[in-house]
């Protein structure tokens, strides 16, 4: 469908400028709703929708970088350096809920003034995707200007915004995901299917959703106030709204398929169409995964670029010995020398390879085949030189539409698919909602059902989301081998793989309640590969992956300490000419924090920094990177 079939003709008169990092100007943010040309709530709500961006182009290209790094979830192509712990340039966060909290005001004004209440829906939509913004942005800033944001009166006092804090918004917003719930339960509310693009006028669905949304607020309130995030999750369950069981109460959608101008717009795709950054696989994570017999590692990941057939080219050229040590000690050779089939896991898996985790691996001849490959990987055929990479990154197709894919071949023959291909986009899911439901009960909360039934169902609706996923974003070797290489297997999910991977040592839920616990946040982690910031806020509130974990550990390096590791980003000093410039300082002031603490570079990135230490208040009682409770 295109997006002027999406998007009613109503809209603001002028399209809300966003900023980056911290120094938001909120004269811009906050527009008067006054100056609309049409109040239609439908259309606004549409809108909101088209505006939710939680995983922008800003996202995947600079924070991700340092959410993977800093877990140790992924790694940076030439491995980790010394620097790894400092915070270059930052984007992506800080101000995202006020475009759709923009619109939920303007519904809400226009219902205020003409009592049309029936539209109560369409505005909790709005509220719904301001709030999951609003966890996103104060998971890394803190606290945000939300009750007075975006509601512009004419006074120059509302252009410039209070900040709230952490805990009260977190108060305030279980309190609007209630009120939420209510509306999508009233049979009075209006609600257009064509206008909605998520659940296609479903309410059922969105009340799930917004009473599901609660968890991740309880998720970060737990280690600040355990018994009030126990009884979130208790209010969860046994609320009559329901919460997300299977993959049709995903909140798991395409914003729209093709581009209402008919060009090459970014209608139909977030952010840009620009490069993205594609953090590696690192060992670690590979050794853990393919423990698991994990498929989710064939969606989130590439495949190396040596089929059969490139690796009996190397042979070919005498070059078998160049071949990276994980792809060698998978290929069986015939009596002659000759490639004859895949060993160990056999293809698709054993075409994922990882990078070793250590610290200047760059520097030391021993790791030079990872990190100065060189030309090591190059092979000349036919008068034409190809370079293959031996490395696994983040797929980019799960990450933006519009991404090309060209097959390694040896030689000059050229297999593309260069088809445009829409996004869709995970949000929320019935993968995480009871992973994280298996996370409460372990904690001690009173819910209906054992852990392990929540964590088993978490675990195979995720890797059936992913799968998914996979499948709409019609990733490289998701149902096409190409026709290339006889040995090349699709990475589809196979029948019985799910099974399987329960029943791996890595996945069942065994052991000591500790230990049970480590497999629930492992599982998280892995859930959240295409959420990243929820991954790294996972992996800081619980201190997974552990120093020294038998499953998947993180690893300690010499000379960096791990209060050395950031745990938000910096805050800017605020420009004397930004009219914000007071309520900023006086948040950054409240919070504790030293502003302006680029630490990238710096002599203290051993020894500790202040992005460390001065904490956001969800994060104050959490453990230490790598060390749980």
């Amino acid at each position: 469908m295109k997006l002027k079939n999406i998007i009613y003709a109503a809209a603001l008169t002028s399209v809300l400028a966003m900023t980056t990092g911290c120094a938001e100007d909120y004269q811009e943010l906050n527009q008067d709703p006054s100056n609309v040309t049409k109040v239609d709530p439908k259309g606004f709500m549409a809108q909101a929708v088209l505006k939710f961006q939680p995983n922008d182009y800003l996202l995947w290209w600079y924070n991700v970088s340092y959410f993977t790094r800093w877990t140790q979830m992924a790694m940076p192509s030439n491995g980790y350096t010394a620097e790894f712990t400092g915070l270059a340039e930052n984007g992506g966060q800080g101000s995202q809920y006020v475009e759709t909290l923009t619109y939920r005001n303007a519904i809400r004004q226009y219902i205020d003034n003409t009592g049309e209440t029936q539209y109560k829906a369409y505005e909790s939509v709005c509220t719904m995707l301001s709030i999951y913004l609003g966890i996103f942005d104060t998971d890394i800033y803190g606290d945000r200007p939300y009750t007075a944001a975006a509601m512009y009166d004419g006074t120059p006092a509302s252009l410039t915004p209070k900040y709230d804090r952490v805990e009260d918004l977190y108060t305030l917003w279980l309190s609007e995901l209630d009120e939420c719930v209510k509306y999508f339960q009233d049979e009075k509310q209006e609600f257009v299917p064509s206008q909605d693009v998520v659940y296609h006028g479903d309410k059922a669905k969105w009340a799930k959703a917004a009473n599901s949304l609660k968890l991740r607020i309880a998720a970060r309130l737990y280690n600040n106030n355990p018994e009030k995030a126990k009884q979130i999750a208790e209010n969860v369950v046994s609320s009559d709204a329901g919460y997300m069981q299977s993959l049709d109460d995903d909140m798991l959608f395409c914003k729209a398929t093709a581009s209402s101008s008919g060009g090459d717009t970014n209608d139909f795709v977030y952010g840009t169409g620009n490069d993205l950054a594609t953090p590696c696989l690192s060992n670690n994570v590979l050794k853990f995964m393919l423990d698991a017999k994990d498929p989710r590692v064939r969606f989130i990941y590439t495949k190396n670029s040596f089929n059969s057939k490139v690796v009996q080219g190397f042979i070919d050229a005498g070059k078998f010995d160049q071949l990276p040590t994980a792809v060698k000690e998978n290929v069986v050779l015939d009596e002659d020398g000759n490639f004859k089939e895949w060993g160990g896991m056999g293809e698709p898996w054993v075409r994922y390879t990882g990078l070793p985790v250590v610290l200047d691996g760059q520097f030391k001849d021993e790791y030079n085949e990872w990190f100065k490959a060189g030309d090591r990987y190059a092979l000349t055929v036919d008068d034409v030189t190809k370079t293959y990479n031996h490395i696994s990154y983040q797929s980019e197709e799960m990450k933006r539409g519009r991404a090309n894919f060209t097959l390694p071949t040896v030689g000059g023959l050229v297999i593309e698919d260069t088809e445009d291909k829409p996004l869709y986009t995970m949000y929320i899911t019935s993968g995480e909602v009871n992973l994280l439901l298996a996370e409460f009960k372990l904690l001690g909360a009173n819910l209906p059902k054992d852990a392990e039934t929540y964590y088993q169902l978490g675990v195979e609706n995720s890797v059936r989301e992913y799968d998914k996923l996979a499948s709409l974003n019609k990733i490289p070797y998701y149902g096409n081998t190409y026709g290339y290489d006889p040995n090349e297997k699709v990475i589809d999910l196979q029948e019985g793989e799910i099974e399987a991977m329960l029943a791996t040592p890595a996945v069942q839920l065994t052991g000591s309640n500790a230990e049970k616990l480590e497999k629930v946040y492992l599982q998280l982690l892995m859930h959240y590969n295409l959420l990243p910031d929820d991954q790294f806020v996972t992996a800081r509130r619980s201190g997974y992956p552990k120093v020294g974990s038998a499953l998947l550990p993180m690893v300690k390096f010499e000379g960096i300490a791990l209060t050395a590791i950031p745990r938000r980003f910096e805050i800017a000093n605020p420009s004397p000419t930004d009219i914000m410039r007071g309520r900023i300082l006086e948040a950054i002031d409240n919070q504790g924090f030293t502003p302006g603490t680029n630490q990238s570079g710096s002599a203290f990135n051993a020894t500790g920094t202040v992005l460390n230490t001065e904490r956001v208040w969800q994060d104050m009682n959490a453990p230490q990177w790598g060390t749980p409770k």
